[in-house]
This record gives structure tokens, C-alpha cells and sequence, in this order.
């Protein structure tokens, strides 16, 4: 096991891959007007990019860019103070290939967002996964 110098476990990326395939929100972090803006979104891990049910607005329009974005997942437990946290810094894109966009919503993507009739599918790519895992005995052993 390979500890960060905050004494936290670096996570590898199959295990950051498995932790985001199994989270229920996510949060994509945008640049807008200069300004970052970080979002909740739904999402589903298909291979190696995250996809994305959106409507029209600023995560669709930091997509249309192919523009660097952030996306990040967590999982924190407060009373044990333990937890996990994964960030996927990628190419956000439309998906907008009628064979590729119907195979994406051949499976459904919304876990808690209502769906609109103008939805589009924004995917992320993986280039870069970072994760890390805040394990019980480091928390005990930073906890004043």
C-alpha cells in the first residue's frame, strides 16, 4: 500500500475505475466565463469515459468545446471519518454519432435527474484518474 505525504492511501486506476463505476452522483468541474463551476451530474462508466445526461447549458457548452474539464466522485463517512475520493481529469465531448448515441441510450444513463425531450450525452474520457482512500487508523491518528 502506497501512502500519499498526508498519510493517505494512493489508489490505483482499476481500483478508482471500480469505486466511479459504483458511485451514485458525480460532480464535473467546468470552467464558464473564466469561473469554475463544479456541478452534480448523473453518470454511468462505459469502458474508459464517463457519459453524461444533460440538457442544454454550461456542462453541454464545456463539451461542444472538447474542453478539459474535472470530474470527481466521493464517499465519505462521517462518524468513522473514512472515505474515498476519485478525480478524472479528461476531454469532455457531445456524443453526437446517431450509431454511437443510440447504443450510449440503449442503456439508461440517469440515476436521479429528471429526462428532458432536448437531453444530450456529454462523455468524458480517462486520460488521468487520481484517487485517494482515507483509512481508520490514519484518521484516528491526525484527529486532535
Amino acid at each position: 500500500m502506497r501512502l500519499d505525504h498526508n498519510g493517505l492511501e494512493v489508489l490505483d486506476r482499476d481500483e478508482c475505475l471500480r469505486l466511479l463505476g459504483g458511485a451514485v452522483i458525480g460532480r464535473v468541474g467546468v470552467s464558464s466565463g473564466a469561473l469554475p463551476r463544479v456541478l452534480p451530474v448523473n453518470f454511468r462508466l462505459d469502458g474508459d469515459r464517463i457519459l453524461i445526461r444533460t440538457g442544454r447549458g454550461t456542462k453541454l457548452d464545456a463539451a461542444t468545446a472538447n474542453a478539459v474539464v474535472a470530474f470527481e466522485v466521493d464517499d465519505i463517512d462521517p462518524v468513522d471519518q473514512t472515505g474515498w475520493s476519485v478525480v478524472v481529469t479528461g476531454v469532455a465531448r457531445e456524443v453526437t454519432d446517431p450509431a454511437e448515441l443510440a447504443a450510449v441510450r440503449a442503456a439508461p444513463l440517469a440515476r436521479w435527474a429528471p429526462q428532458g425531450h432536448d437531453d444530450r450525452v456529454m462523455a468524458i474520457s480517462t486520460e488521468l484518474v487520481d484517487g485517494r482512500r482515507i483509512l481508520r487508523d490514519r484518521a484516528e491518528a491526525v484527529t486532535p
